[in-house]
């Protein structure tokens, strides 16, 4: 007789759901805190940065804090991205004050990134609170004297080395140095007639000269409107601290320009390449990203920080918590001051040494630019912001009243 035995069949289980199954799992490890530490101790955690100076005018202030356990030691997951809330208001409880304060950015490593935009001035200063569960933070609240100015604000320092010491410019920058090597002079009256001569007709060349501190320009070849963005980082370095007269030319085009390896002119630009000479410059998507951050751009070179992971956390008072702003504006003034700058050949292979650069047989000028800055005549001025959102009452009477005078004359 014949047996028969029933067999069930089983479905192989769908690798649909597998996927989709990993991928819920991942979603929920990355959702959710993992805290590595027995609970934050507020009073011991930190908060340090650029944002807590009254001096350091950014287009959007910010600062850290850093999230630390009741052992002290610093917590190196995330705690959680609503763990830390923040306050800031004027000092003067009269005053109408206009400013954006989003929520702090998880870094992911256990510190957080606040970020601040004012859009008038704190006469009398501000007032930061962070709390933790109701319970203030570190040495919350923090005080800020006024006047506490906002971006569009034409207040500049006109002590150049007292703002870049605000800013913490680095020394040096070895990719200046090394830009700058096949220039070591700037004849101004050979470059009016070199740039214009050779590079007109390539699209989008823009001659600037920063006199007194106004900025002026004029404009060569056909393809010229992305200079609304070298106006706008001018415009604010101008307004941030007072450059020297200086003249220079910026390529605003898609491509780097000067391909000569000797008789090179410095061109800034915001592209180059191994085969060419021109200055390079952040791009103009940086620019605006960092003059519009927290106002007509959602992604910017802060935000950033909310998204890329665990990444190693700067140390308080470090030159490395410099965000791309400061090293931005920093970067900026020092590109137009190395073109004036006054250097002797003992102190430029001294710097060359030390940023570990092996170049023979540079001489090098005490004064790098030969010429005196002019305004042309077909140059038009770029003026500042003069409506409702530049209003400040700026009390550096000792730049108000050289301006005057020199304009004036």
């Amino acid at each position: 007789m014949a047996c028969y035995r029933n067999v069930d069949v089983v479905e192989p289980f769908p690798s649909g759901l597998i996927s989709r199954f990993v991928i819920l799992l991942v979603f929920l490890s990355t959702s959710f805190p993992v805290c590595d530490s027995e609970g934050i101790s507020p009073e011991r955690c930190l908060i340090w940065g650029p944002g807590l100076n009254p001096d350091t005018v950014l287009p959007v202030r910010y600062f850290f804090i850093q999230a630390v356990d009741s052992k002290g030691e610093n917590l190196t997951l995330s705690p959680g991205k609503d763990t830390f809330k923040v306050k800031i208001g004027s000092l003067d409880t009269n005053e109408y004050l206009r400013i954006h304060v989003p929520p702090p950015l998880d870094r992911g490593d256990g510190s957080f990134l606040l970020r601040y935009r004012l859009y008038s001035t704190a006469h009398k200063g501000l007032k930061i609170q962070v709390s933790y569960k109701d319970a203030a933070v570190a040495n919350s609240p923090y005080t800020i004297q006024g006047p506490v100015h906002h971006e569009y604000c034409d207040c500049p320092e006109p002590d150049a080395s007292v703002w870049q010491s605000v800013m913490q410019c680095p020394a040096d920058d070895r990719q200046i140095l090394d830009d700058f090597k096949s220039f070591p002079t700037i004849d101004l009256q050979h470059l009016r007639q070199e740039v214009p001569h050779r590079f007109s007709n390539r699209g989008g060349l823009i001659h600037y000269a920063i006199i007194n501190n106004h900025v002026y320009r004029r404009t060569l070849g056909k393809y010229t409107d992305f200079k609304m963005f070298s106006d706008e980082i001018l415009l604010s370095l101008t307004r941030k601290v007072r450059v020297p007269d200086v003249e220079f030319y910026i390529n605003v085009g898609d491509w780097p320009l000067e391909t000569k390896t000797s008789a090179a002119v410095p061109i800034l630009s915001w592209c180059g390449s191994t085969d060419t000479r021109d200055i390079v410059l952040p791009t103009y998507e940086v620019t605006h990203s960092t003059l519009e951050t927290l106002r007509g751009v959602t992604n910017d070179l802060l935000s950033v920080q909310g998204n890329t992971g665990n990444f190693d956390t700067p140390e308080q008072n470090s030159p490395q918590f410099m965000s791309s702003s400061l090293v931005y504006f920093c970067l900026c003034y020092k590109l137009l001051n190395f073109l004036i700058e006054y250097l002797s050949l003992k102190e430029i292979a001294l710097k060359l040494q030390l940023a570990g650069l092996n170049y023979v047989g540079m001489y090098f000028y005490t004064e790098r630019q030969t010429g005196q800055p002019t305004q042309h005549a077909d140059m038009e001025l770029v003026p500042q912001l003069d409506d409702h959102t530049a209003a400040c009452r700026c009390e550096r009477n000792s730049y108000k009243e050289e301006t005057d005078v020199k304009d004036e004359l």
